[in-house]
């Protein structure tokens, strides 16, 4: 997975894609971006009805490709709760969460149950991916939509982490830097306000778990992470000029960069039939998807290949 970095010498870059696994087809426009380009880790969707087959087209570059789980709650089916009767999905076990809902409800009464129901469907995510890894390999976490890092998920997650013994070896925490973006402001495009309001909100949850969680998150990878101000945007002409601050502050302080792009698009009616999110639907049927290809063109430039 570590390539030399021809751009910043001295520090590990890892351009991540999100969302693999979802669809056979979109699975593949993702893998395309390592044989064309330098993609060297991938977040997979744990309760997709084409895990099995994804994962077998992932297994011949798995050595090349960081792989984490995707822990989801508002995309497809439940694992836990199949047929419904869960906080978390509506009457037919379809995932529903809502980002502010459970933010709130991270501090209500009726948190325990919520808690619990989480952990329940963690578990079962997680052991679904794992069974498709090799035997030694760590487990890393990430979150869909980056619903983790709410603090009643988050606490959810570390509860199945301690249960299980499980063999984790990197959390995700997008906690960004805005310094590094506002140096940068006149050669940035696409710029989408809402994510101003996102980084903020995720960067004071990074505060509290990062806190809260301080002993155990201390023994896993330290990354610097690019992905949610620039979400959906994070093509070729916005990460170029950011790449070397963004490479010299994260060796500054020993860390590795994680530049986190969506080019698995879905444009096939019958697949876009099946999602059940409809931000999902916007997202990931936008042309920007074919636009953030480009980040991974840039990578082999920057990463000899």
């Amino acid at each position: 997975m570590e390539r030399e970095n021809n751009v910043y010498p001295g520090v590990t870059i890892e351009y991540h894609a999100d969302d693999f696994g979802m669809f056979p087809i979109q699975s593949r426009r993702i893998l395309d971006c390592y044989h064309g380009g330098c993609l060297n880790g991938v977040s997979v969707m744990p309760n997709s009805p084409w895990l099995k087959q994804c994962m077998e087209m992932l297994h011949p570059v798995q050595k090349d490709i960081a792989v984490t789980v995707h822990l989801n709650l508002i995309e497809g089916r439940s694992l836990a709760f199949p047929n419904g009767c869960s906080l978390l999905t509506d009457d037919h076990g379809i995932l529903r969460a809502s980002f502010c809902n459970l933010l709130i409800r991270s501090y209500l009464p009726g948190r325990k149950l919520l808690r619990a129901q989480l952990q329940a469907e963690f578990r079962r995510q997680i052991l679904e991916v794992k069974q498709h890894l090799e035997p030694e390999q760590p487990i890393r976490l990430d979150g869909h939509a980056h619903y983790h890092m709410i603090p009643v998920a988050f606490d959810a997650m570390m509860d199945v982490i301690a249960d299980e013994n499980l063999d984790i070896s990197y959390i995700r925490i997008p906690s960004e830097n805005l310094g590094l973006y506002i140096r940068h402001w006149r050669e940035l495009k696409d710029f989408v306000p809402v994510n101003l309001a996102k980084v903020g909100i995720l960067n004071l949850l990074a505060v509290r778990n990062l806190w809260k969680y301080r002993k155990k998150l201390s023994g896993y990878e330290k990354k610097l992470f690019m992905g949610v101000f620039l979400s959906g945007r994070m093509h070729a002409e916005n990460v170029r000029p950011l790449l070397q601050d963004a490479c010299a502050w994260a060796k500054q302080r020993g860390w590795e960069l994680e530049l986190l792009a969506h080019p698995g698009g879905i444009y096939e009616p019958e697949d876009i039939a099946q999602l059940t999110n409809r931000d999902d639907v916007m997202f990931l049927t936008s042309a920007m998807r074919r636009k953030e290809i480009t980040m991974f063109q840039i990578g082999r430039e920057a990463v000899g290949k």
